[in-house]
């Protein structure tokens, strides 16, 4: 393609040409009105100096033109996968690729959203089309669009803050890939806590909504944590409230699902998961010191480091049997209140603690036995056993044995050891990794003095102490969980001794999972999420090789087999194909979590919908086109079109891309118009004639 041009290049500064022929216009216009003759000649004369002086050239360039380039973006969200929404795209992209191949001045970029891939797939929250269409069109100048064809279900989320960032784009068209007059159910949750105490109520309100409007009768399920789902009545359009129990700390995961309706695009809608956070209110602990020694304050001080403990601790200076003329009510500063503990308020507490205590009759039996049915009934023991548990007054004695799992020998083993963690606790989350890898279980640590000879009748031994001999059991006692430590020398490890040892870390633990804390479980399945990833995480005692089974929200279900360690943890890692609630179980246990947000707008709404790219389809000058309307509802495209940027864009049938005719020059060939010799020619034979017409 040629392109030919008139460039003036001046001889002279443009200014001084303006001056001279300033000067020649005035002396012509005198010698004009005093009709002098030859003025005529030499107005020409002067025209053709100046034109000379201007140096006029003909300029041709050689222009190569340049592709428009017209973007197509892809819809991968997925509500595409409703119906045949994503094969009907597919089909109008294949075919809006041949149309626009018949244009050679046009280049097509193919873009597809996120969402393509599995991992994409369960991210998604939101359709963000425009932002992918800006980020398309980012590298290139607006003169060389021709526009832009969106291919959706219309259900697009960032119109209102990306909406400027595609206005010179050029007319940006969509095809619909859904059916008009389109139906279906979804739950909403109106209102829901994102924390709540343990044991106390929380308050759930939620909303079904027939779309288009509705009423009609429906039942919800929700199923707390896995367990059996309890059915509500609900009526579309109305909100019902739901009042749940927080049954233990961590996440406490609440799956909803509604029947689904007589017309329904898809049940994912139909189901929603609210994820509370269960805290413990502050945490009531009974502390009893059978008797004051040197260990007494590091179950003290461990337990007032923490903000959240509220602890009642009674240490007993002197039996009641010994008598020396003390008054009674001079023998403690504060009462013991021993009914109201351990009758009254017992079950008020989350965790006794029994530091070194022998039966000496400040208790009755009664209220010992008390105790041992709050055990039963779902309550925490820890029994810190001291020289007198081998004794005739030992705890073992007394109503609490039944609960206790290490009976004493008799024997006080007064030799030095190390504690070590045995094979069992290496996998048991109380002590494991507390050795730091070591084989033999020991770290290191500082050594004992002492431990009380007990056998272990039930329960699992974590800790060893001199020869192999149980020094910490662990025990499930009914719906309660009792621990037994055969030493009271673990304070030696908090002064330092010989290097000290973890006891605030393994106090802590042992703390928590007598409360029953979600982390501390040893038999236990987790399904954790992190970005587009599940990591399933199987806890338990013994190595089990069972597969678990992995259910999608769209109930696919998969067999995942579990790689386990040394710590007693068997995990595996898969990507997650789609947001909403997925579901691990391996027979005995079942584990919930939600990949993406809870409850995301990519879901809340599935129907086909031109509303939400309007603005940007009108201010652009663009159309919408439903692909059921084309290709027998298959969904072929509509026709295509190259436009001029002043033209309508959009037809009943057809959607025009703009043709900007841009161009680049490869080359330039510049002739002079007036060659000097013709100039000189003119002029002079100009000037001759007017002096010959002045002679006359």
């Amino acid at each position: 393609m040629n392109g030919l041009s008139v460039v003036l290049s001046p001889l002279v500064p443009v200014w001084l040409l303006l001056a001279l022929s300033a000067v020649a216009a005035v002396g012509l216009l005198l010698a004009f009105r005093r009709r002098a003759r030859g003025a005529g000649w030499r107005l020409l004369a002067i025209a053709v100096l100046v034109l000379a002086l201007l140096n006029p050239s003909l300029v041709s360039e050689e222009r190569a033109p340049i592709k428009d380039v017209a973007v197509v973006v892809v819809d991968q969200s997925p509500s595409q996968n409703v119906g045949g929404r994503r094969e009907r795209a597919e089909r109008a992209l294949a075919d809006l690729q041949r149309r626009l191949a018949a244009f050679d001045d046009l280049e097509v970029r193919v873009v597809r959203s996120a969402g393509g891939t599995a991992a994409e797939s369960a991210a998604m929250t939101e359709t963000r089309l425009l932002e992918e269409l800006s980020r398309a069109v980012t590298d290139l100048p607006r003169r060389r669009l021709a526009g832009a064809v969106l291919i959706t279900d219309g259900q697009v989320h960032d119109v209102a803050e990306n909406a400027r960032l595609v206005e010179d784009i050029g007319p940006i068209h969509t095809l619909l890939t859904g059916e008009r007059e389109e139906g279906d159910r979804r739950l909403v949750i109106v209102r829901a806590p994102s924390f709540g105490i343990v044991g106390k109520p929380v308050d759930i309100r939620v909303r079904v909504e027939d779309l288009p409007a509705g009423s009609a009768d429906a039942v919800l399920q929700v199923r707390q944590d896995g367990a059996q789902p309890r059915s509500y009545a609900i009526r579309a359009g109305e909100e019902l409230d739901l009042s749940f129990t927080l049954e233990h700390a961590g996440q406490n995961v609440f799956e909803m699902e509604v029947s689904a309706a007589g017309q329904e695009l898809s049940l994912s809608n139909n189901r929603a998961a609210v994820v509370v956070n269960g805290v413990r209110d502050r945490l009531r602990v009974l502390l009893v010191s059978g008797e004051p020694h040197a260990g007494e304050r590091t179950w003290r001080n461990l337990l007032k480091a923490d903000p959240g403990v509220d602890l009642v601790h009674f240490t007993i200076l002197r039996p009641p049997e010994k008598q020396d003329g003390t008054p009674i009510r001079e023998l403690s500063l504060i009462a013991f209140p021993i009914r109201e503990l351990f009758e009254l308020k017992l079950n008020e507490f989350d965790l006794i603690i029994f530091d070194r205590y022998k039966q000496r009759g400040v208790l009755p039996l009664s209220y010992l036995s008390n105790i041992a049915d709050y055990v039963e009934k779902g309550g925490a023991f820890l029994e810190a056993s001291g020289p007198t548990f081998a004794t005739a007054m030992s705890l073992y004695r007394t109503p609490l044995g039944v609960v206790l799992p290490g009976e004493p020998t008799g024997d006080v083993l007064k030799q030095p050891f190390k504690p070590a963690v045995t094979d069992a606790g290496k996998r048991h989350p109380v002590t494991a990794g507390l050795a730091g890898g070591a084989a033999d279980g020991v770290g290191a640590w500082g050594r004992w003095f002492r431990q009380i000879e007990v056998q272990a009748g039930r329960g699992t031994t974590v800790m060893s102490g001199l020869d192999g001999r149980p020094l910490l059991i662990l025990d499930r006692v009914g719906e309660g969980r009792v621990a037994q430590l055969a030493s009271d020398q673990i304070w030696l490890w908090s002064r330092g001794f010989e290097g000290g040892g973890p006891q605030a870390e393994l106090l802590r633990r042992l703390a928590h999972w007598l409360m029953k804390e979600p982390e501390l479980e040893e038999n236990d399945l987790r399904l954790r999420v992190d970005g587009n990833r599940l990591t399933v995480e199987r806890r338990s005692l013994e190595p089990d090789p069972t597969p678990v089974e992995l259910t999608s929200p769209s109930d696919a279900r998969q067999s995942l087999p579990l790689a386990d360690r040394e710590d007693g943890v068997a995990t595996a890692t898969v990507a997650a194909g789609e947001p909403g609630i997925w579901r691990a179980t391996d027979g005995k246990r079942t584990a919930l979590a939600v990949v993406g947000a809870v409850n995301p707008p990519e879901l809340a709404d599935m129907r086909t919908t031109p509303e939400k790219l309007e603005p940007v389809t009108k201010a652009s000058g663009g159309g919408v086109y439903w692909l059921a309307d084309y290709g027998g509802g298959g969904g072929d495209a509509p026709d295509v079109r190259r436009v001029r940027p002043d033209r309508d864009a959009a037809g009943r049938a057809w959607l025009g891309l703009r043709a900007n005719g841009d161009y680049t020059v490869t080359g330039v060939t510049q002739v002079p118009l007036l060659p000097a010799f013709l100039v000189l020619l003119l002029a002079v034979g100009l000037l001759l004639a007017a002096w010959r017409r002045e002679g006359r």
